[in-house]
C-alpha cells in the first residue's frame, strides 16, 4: 500500500490508535486521509469530543457504611441453610446461559442421527419378509377369486329385485300412521 493512499476501511483500524495514543507519532498515510476524506476527520472529531468527555467523569465515592452492609449481607448468606442437590441443579439450569449443554446435546442429536441412519441401513432387509395379511384382507381375496360366490349373490339380487313385496311403492300419503 503507497503510504499516501488509504481507504476508509483501513483508516478504522487506526482511528483508535490516533485517539487513544494521542503521544505517539501518527501514521502519515492516516493523517492524509484524514484531511482528504471529511467523514472520516468528522468520525476522528466525535472520538476525540467522547473520550474527552470520559476523561472527566469521576467515579463516585462508595457510601460510608458500604464495608458494614457488605459484610452483614456475607454474614446472612454464610448462615443461611445450604441448598439440597436438586435445588442447586435446578438454579443452575435456571441461571444458566446453556454452555454447558452444548457437548451434551451434540452428543444427543450424533446418537439421534446415528440411530436414524441406522434404522435407514437396516429397513431394505426387512422388506424382503412378506407382510401378514389380516383375516378380513383374507377374506376379501377369497371372495375376488370365488366366481361362484359372486354367481350366487347376482342370483339373490335378482331375486329380490323381482320379488313383488319388495317392490310396492308406499307413498307418505298412504302410509298408515301410527
Amino acid at each position: 500500500m503507497d503510504l499516501n493512499k488509504m481507504d476508509c476501511k483501513s483508516f478504522e483500524t487506526e482511528l483508535m490508535d490516533l485517539v487513544l495514543i494521542p503521544d505517539s507519532m501518527p501514521s502519515v498515510a492516516a493523517v492524509a486521509h484524514m484531511k482528504a476524506c471529511p467523514p472520516c476527520a468528522d468520525e476522528y472529531v466525535s472520538f476525540q469530543q467522547t473520550f474527552s468527555l470520559l476523561d472527566t467523569w469521576h467515579v463516585p465515592q462508595p457510601t460510608p457504611y458500604f464495608d458494614q452492609k457488605l459484610a452483614v449481607l456475607l454474614r446472612e448468606e454464610q448462615a443461611a441453610p445450604r441448598m439440597g442437590w436438586f435445588e442447586s441443579i435446578v438454579t443452575r439450569m435456571r441461571f444458566n446461559t446453556g454452555r454447558n449443554f452444548r457437548p451434551a446435546m451434540v452428543g444427543a442429536l450424533s446418537f439421534a442421527l446415528v440411530v436414524g441412519g441406522g434404522s435407514v441401513l437396516v429397513a431394505p432387509f426387512h422388506a424382503n419378509q412378506p407382510t401378514q395379511a389380516s383375516a378380513t384382507v383374507n377374506d376379501l381375496q377369497i371372495l375376488d377369486k370365488n366366481e361362484q360366490a359372486f354367481q350366487e349373490l347376482d342370483e339373490l339380487q335378482q331375486d329380490d329385485d323381482n320379488d313383488p313385496r319388495t317392490n310396492q311403492d308406499v307413498s307418505p300419503s298412504t302410509a298408515p300412521t301410527t
